[in-house]
């Protein structure tokens, strides 16, 4: 059983939580708190994929986080590797919709530079449990470093 601590806004948080997918609730929650309070017109786009990309963020690092790989199993490592990839795109992609929903008028500049410092940590997180990764399975390096 987990042991919980109340995390940030009052969240529980189990106590052996991968902390990159502490950092991507995170996001999430203040994704959807910022967004919460956008223009209506912006709802059904870009309000949307913003949500859902944070979402998918987690959705990937916990189904990573969730693929045991026992040694020599390269088919686990290869798919818990396919897991954390698509959490990183992901990340960019809502590094890149942050930055127009703000150009946009959708978010305010200081919401997008908050957005993007949390991306970047999250970014620099799973890039750093990617590598760890690949030494720890033998994998070889994306053209990225990751």
């Amino acid at each position: 059983m987990f042991k919980r601590s109340t995390g940030k806004g009052g969240r529980f948080i189990a106590k052996n939580e991968l902390s990159v997918i502490t950092k991507a609730k995170d996001l999430c929650s203040y994704i959807i708190t910022v967004t919460d309070k956008s223009p209506k017109r912006f709802r059904f786009t870009l309000v949307s994929r913003l949500q859902n990309y944070a979402l998918d963020v987690i959705e990937n690092l916990i189904m990573a986080n969730e693929t045991f790989v026992s040694a020599g199993d390269m088919r686990s490592a290869a798919m818990r590797m396919s897991y954390q990839r698509t959490a990183m795109s992901r990340l960019k992609l809502l590094s890149y919709m942050s930055e127009l929903a703000m150009k946009q008028g959708c978010i305010l500049p200081k919401q997008y530079e908050q957005i993007t410092k949390q991306v970047y940590d999250a970014e620099n997180m799973l890039g750093a449990w990617m590598n760890s990764d690949k030494r720890r399975y033998g994998g070889k390096q994306d053209n990225d470093g990751r």
